[in-house]
Order: structure tokens, then C-alpha cells, then sequence
């Protein structure tokens, strides 16, 4: 499962995408905003766009939901199968491209998946906020679509930018959304092969 993503999307890619949505976001924002990274691992900030009133902001927030019991992990990975998000809190992580592993030796075969034709996407999440005030998300998953199946028995829920506000507020059916792509929507690369 993801648990490994880059972040090479620039800020006025980001703008571009959000303005063709038509929403609203900080003036004040910057590339700064969106930091770049080539891995983001679970415990690492990443930028999140969550809903600010009819428009919506970049935050930054830990990647991994905090563990629920005493010697539990962080839950970086979250089923959507069968669930309502109606009243959860939604964001998007955006991302250039989110890694998968193969093999059964250290270090594994790592495999690129970008969104096919767009130096852009999200995969759909949920975000909290402790009693502290810390910020953290979790990435939803599906059973995996025809680009994932030969690597993962399951996959992030990726969405296109035509559907971010259709997560963030809701205005499509949750099934519509949360499923995988359709076969050649994600493109991808072995960028490192497995350890002989």
C-alpha cells in the first residue's frame, strides 16, 4: 500500500488546476506552500488541500493518522470500501507521483505511478486534529484498478483534478469517486528494481 510519494507539483500548476475549478484560494499563498520532496514517508509533512469555506487552502499536516492503542502504527492507510465520508473531515493530498513496492528482498523493486497526460494529482484522505492542535491525514483506499493490480491487491484512491471539489464538498456520489481509475490512467516506471 502507499506508503511513499513524491511532491514535484509546482505552485502555479496548483493554481492553474484550482482556478479551472473555479474556487477560491489564499492570495498569500506561494511555492512555498507546497514544498518539493522526492519521497514523503509516513511520519514526513506533506501538503494537504482541505475545504476553507466555499474555497479551499494548502496545509501542511503529518502523514499517518496518530496510533489508536499503545504499540499500534500510524494509520497511514484507510478502506473505503463500503463507508460514508459525509461527515468526515475531507482533503486531497497532492502529489506528482506515489511509489508501490515489489519483491520479497530489501531493498524491494520501486514503481512509479503518475497520473497519465498531468504533472498533477490527488489521492482523496481524511484529515484530524488532535488536542494539541497537530494536523495529520490518511489516505483512502480501493481494491486496485487494472494499473495497480499487477503490483498491489489494493491501491489510494486517485483522483483527477476535475473531481478534487467533488471529494472536498461532496457533490458526486461517494462510489463515483472512490474507485480506481479506468486501465491506462496511471502510467508508471520501475525506478529501482529488486535486490538480486
Amino acid at each position: 500500500m502507499c506508503n511513499d510519494y513524491e511532491q514535484h507539483v509546482r505552485h502555479a500548476e496548483y493554481a492553474k488546476a484550482i482556478r479551472k475549478l473555479e474556487l477560491a484560494s489564499p492570495s498569500s499563498e506561494t511555492e512555498a506552500d507546497l514544498p518539493q520532496a522526492d519521497d514523503i514517508r509516513i511520519g514526513d509533512f506533506g501538503t494537504v488541500i482541505r475545504a476553507a469555506g466555499n474555497g479551499v487552502e494548502l496545509v501542511q499536516m503529518r502523514f499517518g493518522f496518530p496510533p489508536p492503542r499503545p504499540k499500534a502504527g500510524p494509520i497511514f492507510n484507510f478502506k473505503s470500501d463500503n463507508r460514508s465520508f459525509k461527515d468526515s473531515k475531507r482533503c486531497l493530498i497532492v502529489l506528482s507521483g506515489f511509489f508501490e513496492f515489489t519483491g520479497t528482498k530489501y531493498p524491494k523493486a520501486k514503481h512509479r505511478f503518475t497520473l497519465t497526460g498531468s504533472p498533477l494529482m490527488a489521492i482523496a484522505g481524511l484529515w484530524s486534529e488532535d488536542k494539541d492542535g497537530a494536523l495529520s491525514f490518511t489516505m483512502l483506499t480501493t481494491e486496485p484498478g487494472p494499473d495497480i493490480k499487477p503490483y498491489h491487491d489494493r491501491q489510494v484512491c486517485v483522483l483527477k483534478p476535475a473531481d478534487w471539489a467533488h471529494w472536498l464538498f461532496l457533490t458526486k456520489p461517494e462510489a463515483e469517486l472512490l474507485r480506481p481509475l479506468p486501465a491506462g490512467s496511471l502510467s508508471v516506471e520501475t525506478v529501482r528494481g529488486e535486490s538480486k
